[in-house]
């Protein structure tokens, strides 16, 4: 089913989103890959505010390439999840709704994910030329001395995303397996 929605997303807007949505993505979206993730988890771990609420945020797992002449942002591809596994149940924890990369989570992440109400997006990788096109606004918030890796928050508008894991437990990497093997007569 497509569906569109805002960032920030609430808590009761995920609970309408399923694995296998076809989702676009309007509004507030941040970058943040393993440095800044680590440094988020550190500074909560140390009762220390994180650069930004986390409250029914969604970040994306991206390290852009710098900006040509004219543009907003360069290549937007989505990196690979898992390298987020460690420090995702603690963000979702505070306050985090919603997380765009690629490849599978964690069962750790996976139960945070139905405990505390947050999704699961796939960005189609080596689709980053393309997906930059959806970015309109790229500001740096925090972390720039990491360079690619720094905190940016994106003003997006019709980002598409496949919901792959929902709040429910549904996980479009596992079913989509079952569903092939079960129509193609696989045992």
């Amino acid at each position: 089913m497509e569906k569109h929605i805002s960032g920030p997303i609430t808590k009761e807007e995920i609970q309408s989103l399923h694995a296998g949505d076809y989702v676009y993505i309007t509004g507030t979206v941040y970058t943040a890959r393993d440095a800044a993730h680590k440094r988020m988890y550190e500074a909560i771990t140390e009762g220390k505010e994180p650069p930004f609420d986390l409250t029914d945020q969604i970040i994306y797992y991206l390290g852009p390439s710098p900006a040509k002449a004219g543009q907003v942002i360069g290549s937007a591809g989505p990196t690979t999840s898992s390298r987020m596994d460690k420090y995702a149940p603690l963000l979702m924890e505070h306050g985090l709704s919603g997380m765009i990369g690629k490849g599978k989570r964690s069962p750790e992440v996976l139960q945070a994910m139905q405990k505390h109400t947050c999704v699961y997006f796939a960005a189609v990788g080596g689709a980053g030329a393309l997906l930059s096109k959806c970015i309109k606004k790229a500001e740096i918030i925090a972390y720039e001395d990491l360079g690619t890796e720094a905190i940016r928050r994106l003003e997006v508008e019709n980002l598409p995303v496949i919901v792959v894991a929902d709040a429910e437990g549904n996980n479009l990497y596992e079913t989509a397996v079952d569903d092939y093997k079960r129509t193609h007569h696989f045992n």
